[in-house]
């Protein structure tokens, strides 16, 4: 089986450390674009665009890499709370058309009842669910080319019809990550694909069935998928030192900060993020080589895989047997880190090709192919033709 590999834009921003530094990088569209450029060259098979109040718009980001990227997918928030469906469908279908079919969609319910209060949104958890499922509903049906009246407890839509087909028949696919009751029984009524936090494998195993028994009850099958922070290097000593060093500006006035932040959200995933590690900094390797430090004092996603490119790829793996087909993966810095790890593991996952020349006397010198012997310089020229 073939992994799909997706890489991260950090909308609102990179950095080398964690924490106060001088390293960190503004969220410019220029930057955004750089990071997708190189992805996509790299062999990454999709991008992950975030969103939140503190991240570039999703939609207008996206729109913005259409001129510069050509085969990568785009995966792009679909907010269930604070749009309409039929607004929605119509906005889908355009940028869909104008990727040639290279749009993906995460259904985001939201899990901050401060974030979306901002946005005059006021749901309790469920109720979010509850809009999501109706949103969800109406969308489909416009997708399809229906007309539709629709009289819901949180959507209402009258003769509501998306007059723009996308490229991709009946709709771009949805992706979604939720870890409450309520968001398996969503994902195991409307999505096509069911993203995890990196939890532990027990952990990530349980949520996969759960959401495959619920999925069977409505005649479906959901693809499942992992989103993961990377942390690989030559060595296994040699990443879990990067490791360390990216909290090593981190203090406990700031975890404890972030923490309460977290606690105060009704997001199960982000309750679940933060028992991994209970805010300490004594306890993070969580599973092994899954280390939790990330979620130290960053929301959402707060593991990561740290090891060699063998061991990372043997932990991609141990998911992969559980069900898992699709990683989204990020590091810090994003532009760096989707390079070094494109070198170092693509050439031992499935599916994925070798982005750097393998086993060659270089030197990056004018005159390297007269200083080599003739084989070699017929191995490069062949190794780089397959690379292009």
């Amino acid at each position: 089986m073939s992994f799909e590999v997706f890489w991260f834009l950090p909308t609102s921003g990179d950095t080398r450390y964690l924490g106060k530094s001088n390293t960190g990088r503004p969220a410019t569209n220029a930057y955004m674009r750089q990071i997708a450029v190189t992805a996509e060259s790299l062999g990454y098979d999709g991008l992950l665009i975030p969103t939140g109040s503190s991240c570039l718009d999703p939609w207008v980001t996206a729109s913005s890499l259409i001129a510069v990227t050509q085969r990568i997918k785009l995966l792009v928030a679909l907010r269930t709370s604070v749009t309409g469906p039929t607004a929605s469908a119509r906005q889908a279908a355009t940028l869909d058309q104008a990727l040639n079919g290279r749009l993906l969609l995460n259904v985001v319910p939201g899990g901050d009842a401060a974030e979306l209060a901002a946005e005059g949104v006021y749901l309790d958890h469920d109720q979010r669910y509850e809009a999501a499922d109706e949103f969800i509903t109406v969308w489909r049906d416009l997708m399809a080319g229906k007309t539709v009246d629709f009289t819901g407890k949180h959507v209402n839509v009258k003769q509501a019809r998306n007059f723009f087909p996308p490229v991709q028949q009946p709709a771009p696919p949805l992706y979604f990550g939720g870890s409450s009751p309520a968001a398996h029984e969503l994902a195991a009524k409307h999505v096509d694909a069911y993203l995890t936090w990196g939890e532990p494998p027990a952990a990530v195993a349980e949520k996969i069935a759960d959401v495959r028994s619920r999925a069977e009850k409505y005649g479906r099958t959901v693809r499942f998928g992992v989103r993961l922070h990377v942390i690989v290097r030559e060595t296994n000593d040699e990443a879990w030192a990067a490791a360390e060093r990216l909290i090593s500006r981190l203090d406990d006035d700031t975890i404890a900060k972030a923490q309460s932040n977290y606690a105060s959200m009704d997001s199960e995933g982000q309750r679940r993020m933060a028992a991994l590690h209970g805010g300490r900094r004594d306890q993070l390797e969580v599973s092994p080589n899954l280390w939790a430090g990330v979620g130290l004092v960053r929301g959402g996603a707060g593991t990561a895989l740290v090891g060699d490119a063998q061991t990372v790829a043997a932990r991609l793996q141990e998911y992969a047997d559980l069900g898992v087909d699709t990683f989204v993966l990020s590091g810090y810095p994003h532009l760096e880190e989707s390079i070094r790890f494109a070198e170092l593991v693509f050439p031992l996952l499935p599916g994925k090709k070798p982005v750097t020349l393998i086993d060659q006397v270089l030197t990056g010198g004018a005159f390297d192919v007269r200083a080599t012997a003739p084989e070699n310089a017929e191995k490069i020229a062949a190794e780089s033709a397959v690379a292009a």
